[in-house]
């Protein structure tokens, strides 16, 4: 599916909001960027998106904006019925409907991994595969299933939350959802940073412990391993479930994570699906906008 326009993609994530001009083939050819100002409410965040996007939108042609927003999307409404703290007062935003009113032209949301995988099949590294699996390992830990160049949504727009399956060595551990024993608390940046806080003593961000790994310092190591592990076997039994064409890893963590990740994939996939490969995501910071612009161009044609 292409078209001969540019078209715009906005990422509203907790700390900072993107708009990107995107061309015909997922290329960026202009962006925006500014500090989201999440603390002074969904109508400041809303501005902010619609300033950076009516930028660009000289440039591009005449169809729909696409945004890819931190919080579950409805699919119908385009309105976020649960976010995290990350944007107080997000839930309940009609985020399709009141970006419309400021930027006077049709506007499509989903969820920012939803986007992002979208944009990974699109124009990165899952690009040629009809199904592609993604997580996305931030500061929480996030999925997302593109089938035949479409999200998967699910009913409420929630499809993809791997951060809550059932994990074994996380028993004792609270993920951000409150309860206990699931993979968002071993492999994520809040859960890197508890369990080297535990070995070390020392509180740092999931990043740093994620580059003093790879710099080699063997408490960091022990924890990412640990984490890797734990992902990689995850990702091996959602292969089994969902029988993706490839599974991608994003994120701040995920180079590092990569290795340990891959052994204890390799390790744990069933034999019939061997040949489904485990590659690290291509688009970095650009994948959330690259896909909200496809979101657009798919509700335009």
């Amino acid at each position: 599916m292409t078209t001969g326009a540019a078209l715009v993609g906005v990422d509203i994530g907790g700390t900072k909001t993107i708009a990107a001009l995107v061309g015909p083939d997922g290329t960026v050819l202009d962006r925006r960027r500014a500090p989201t100002p999440a603390s002074s409410g969904p109508e400041a965040v809303l501005d902010t998106a619609a300033r950076l996007a009516a930028d660009l939108l000289p440039a591009a042609g005449a169809g729909p904006v696409g945004v890819g927003t931190a919080g579950t999307v409805d699919p119908r409404t385009g309105a976020i019925w649960y976010a995290t703290d990350s944007l107080p007062g997000w839930a309940g935003t009609p985020v399709a409907d009141a970006l419309a009113r400021r930027l006077g032209r049709p506007v499509r949301v989903g969820n920012d991994v939803h986007a992002a995988a979208l944009g990974e099949y699109w124009a990165g590294a899952g690009h040629g595969s009809g199904h592609v699996l993604l997580v996305a390992v931030g500061t929480g830990l996030g999925g997302a299933v593109v089938r035949d160049g479409r999200i998967d949504t699910g009913a409420r727009g929630a499809a993809g939350a791997v951060a809550h399956l059932p994990t074994p060595g996380a028993e004792r551990l609270r993920c951000g959802c409150g309860r206990y024993g699931h993979l968002e608390a071993i492999a994520s940046g809040t859960g890197l940073a508890a369990a080297y806080a535990a070995r070390t003593g020392e509180r740092v961000e999931g990043r740093e412990v994620a580059e003093r790994a790879t710099a080699g310092e063997p408490a960091a190591r022990t924890v990412l391993d640990r984490a890797g592990a734990a992902l990689g076997g995850a990702l091996a039994g959602l292969v089994a479930l969902l029988d993706p064409a490839v599974v991608l890893v994003a994120g701040g963590a995920a180079e590092a994570l990569l290795p340990a990740t891959a052994a204890a994939y390799a390790a744990e996939l069933p034999p019939a699906w061997a040949e489904v490969p485990l590659r690290a995501a291509a688009l970095g910071g650009d994948a959330v906008a690259v896909g909200a612009a496809r979101m657009a161009m798919a509700a335009k044609a």
